[in-house]
């Protein structure tokens, strides 16, 4: 018999794996044809819109959310954040791609007393210098040139951490399946207009890849959202960390990644910085 627990943990770990191989996906896609990512994107937008629009119908659902403006928040960061993580994958390594994007956590403790009022917690501050040079590491190799990929990357985090201080607050007001069918909506819409200047119509070998990294990104948000249903949000937290080091893996066997020592490193101080932030917000939860 499989323990909540251990539910939780595998369906968490499920999420990880997911949303490593929709950017192993979507790297294949954008260096083997001329399909740019911000295309790759917009297949994840679809996807996603179709899935929530036949759960909104089936349910016999209003779509008209309580807090307008915080569901427009999280709908257009989480936009702008997706579309800059997936350009990021197309210009740089798939282990740096997710590596710089899962230093989200780090900013959201970091901004989340700008936008609620929160208590700010001067030891989250730490965690941030942690992560900045952890960033320099993965980001200046030889310490001269900078890869506009992991540019891209680092900043979807920056706007991933706003899009879910915008979540944690919309769902004080409205459901999790509202938010999403605007979010999926919304997005569709920029994402959409974002891509005309780009767009070259996929072949029918990578419109399956493109249909893939979409449904395996779904997937991933779907196995996060359920595994937090069993396990603590500190625990889901450092086991979402795990991202990192299965990106590598995967971005290592399928695209000989550059795996050096300052990754590595990069690396390790991200995922330290990572668990501390979880650790603290378990630590205030308790008081």
């Amino acid at each position: 018999m499989i323990t909540p627990r251990t539910k939780g943990i595998i369906l968490v770990l499920l999420s990880a794996i997911t949303f490593s191989l929709s950017t192993v996906f979507a790297k294949y896609i954008t260096s083997t044809s001329s399909i740019h990512g911000i295309e790759v994107s917009f297949a994840r937008f679809l996807i996603g819109f179709i899935i929530s629009l036949g759960y909104i119908i089936t349910h016999k659902m209003s779509i008209r959310p309580n807090n307008i403006p915080l569901v427009l928040t999280r709908a257009v960061s989480n936009t702008v954040a997706v579309i800059l993580f997936f350009v990021g994958v197309q210009y740089t390594t798939v282990t740096n791609a997710n590596m710089l994007n899962m230093t989200y956590p780090v900013f959201v403790f970091v901004l989340a007393p700008l936008f609620n009022k929160e208590r700010i917690i001067k030891i989250n501050f730490l965690y941030l210098m942690i992560t900045l040079v952890g960033t320099y590491f993965v980001i200046l190799p030889h310490y001269s040139t900078i890869n506009v990929g992991d540019v891209y990357s680092f900043l979807s985090a920056i706007i991933s951490a706003i899009a879910v201080v915008a979540l944690r607050e919309s769902r004080k007001y409205d459901s999790t399946s509202i938010i999403l069918f605007h979010l999926m909506s919304i997005g569709l819409v920029i994402n959409g207009i974002a891509m005309i200047p780009v767009f070259s119509i996929p072949d029918a070998v990578t419109s399956v890849y493109m249909l893939l990294s979409g449904l395996s990104a779904y997937l991933g948000q779907a196995f996060f959202t359920a595994g937090f249903k069993f396990i603590d949000a500190t625990s889901g937290s450092i086991l979402s960390s795990s991202r990192i080091f299965i990106a590598a893996c995967m971005g290592i066997y399928f695209f000989n990644d550059l795996f050096a020592a300052n990754i590595i490193i990069g690396g390790l101080l991200i995922t330290a910085a990572l668990i501390g932030v979880s650790l603290q917000e378990h630590k205030e939860t308790q008081h």
